[in-house]
């Protein structure tokens, strides 16, 4: 392959993430999808909807990883979920603090890039200081602290930190068929267990779950297979090109938002070049964006208050130190890495949980006490 080759494959791909984070973000601006709306629901009003898109989508996206990586389209080893370190501490401490700041900043990193799209000046704020202090976990004194405390506390695994590694070293399958089977056989349970509601069986809904799940499958396979180049032209090494990790990756909008705010800030630094994540979160804005013009719900929007400034700040500082720390937010470690079943984002997943239940008890013991 040749350096224009090269070139020409980096833009494609580039455009291909673009082009699929627009989807994303134009279908959780028209279904209202979103991770802390539906952790609110189930927990405020016992509404299962919008955690039943979630579950969708995770299981669609769980079968097309597995389905790619059977088939040999893509190398399952070769992605940001893979290998055989379990951060148990830091998933969990991490993937706490995401969820209980997402909730007092009024979403998770997608929903603010969708927020974003929306004429929302509060997710402005939010998106700038998650950046900052995730770029300063990813490098700067949050790293340090990071590195010296929670990451030193992880187990080393004698095979993959995840289901199908746990499968294939305890039952004596291959990694391949373990992968396989065990992606088709939970993504189809998640699937069939939404399904069976013939409440949620609503063209919103359809389109929500299987619309976001998709968009990750597609992006596993536009960075695992379109995108990957044997020998690079100039270092002659195996290549995952337009990647900021090198490996394979899907929707994840932690990191990309500081590296995105890197790039504005040091654009003229050759050395600094656009990435799968930066076009990412510029497609989830301006998608959000397309649909919120189309349906006239553009409109500006400031904060309430002081206080109100206050709780988004101190979520968007919880949202930027958790989601690095604990690997990840709710599309990096969630549906994307949960669609790869890697230990790592089911603990996560699990700590954003709690840690978000834990948030909006808190929210309502306040109201109470202020109406009381």
């Amino acid at each position: 392959m040749s350096d224009a080759e090269f070139l020409s494959l980096t833009q494609q791909v580039l455009w291909g993430f673009f082009a699929l984070a627009f989807v994303a973000g134009f279908i959780s601006q028209r279904t209202h999808f979103c991770t802390m709306g539906a952790i609110a629901d189930v927990v405020n009003i016992g509404d299962w909807t919008r955690a039943r898109q979630w579950m969708l989508a995770a299981g669609l996206a769980m079968i097309g990883f597995a389905v790619l990586g059977g088939t040999g389209q893509i190398d399952a080893s070769k992605t940001l979920y893979s290998g055989n370190r379990l951060l148990w501490l830091s998933c969990a401490v991490g993937g706490g603090m995401f969820g209980y700041g997402m909730v007092i900043a009024s979403g998770c990193g997608n929903k603010t890039l969708v927020r974003i799209g929306g004429g929302n000046l509060k997710s402005v704020v939010v998106f700038v200081v998650m950046g900052v202090t995730a770029f300063a976990t990813l490098k700067g004194i949050t790293a340090v602290l990071r590195v010296n405390t929670v990451d030193a506390v992880a187990l080393d695994l004698p095979f993959s930190a995840s289901v199908p590694g746990v499968l294939a070293g305890w039952m004596g399958l291959s990694p391949d068929s373990a992968s396989l089977w065990a992606g088709l056989l939970i993504g189809a349970w998640l699937v069939v267990s939404v399904l069976r509601h013939a409440e949620f069986r609503q063209a919103e809904n359809l389109v929500a779950g299987l619309g976001i799940g998709a968009a990750i499958a597609v992006l596993w396979w536009v960075s695992g297979h379109f995108g990957f180049v044997p020998e690079h032209p100039q270092t002659l090494e195996p290549v995952y090109v337009a990647t900021s990790s090198g490996r394979i990756e899907a929707l994840s909008f932690i990191a990309p938002v500081g590296q995105t705010l890197d790039w504005l800030m040091f654009f003229s630094d050759k050395s600094k070049v656009v990435n799968a994540g930066i076009v990412a979160v510029l497609g989830v804005i301006l998608g959000a964006m397309a649909n919120a013009l189309l349906q006239g719900t553009f409109r500006w929007e400031g904060f309430a208050n002081t206080r109100d400034l206050a709780q988004h700040l101190i979520g968007a500082v919880m949202m930027g130190v958790g989601g690095i720390t604990g690997l990840g937010c709710t599309f990096g470690q969630g549906l994307s890495g949960l669609s790869t079943l890697s230990l790592n984002a089911v603990i996560t997943v699990a700590a954003i949980i709690a840690g978000a239940v834990l948030a909006l008890r808190h929210q309502v013991a306040r109201l109470e006490r202020e109406l009381g």
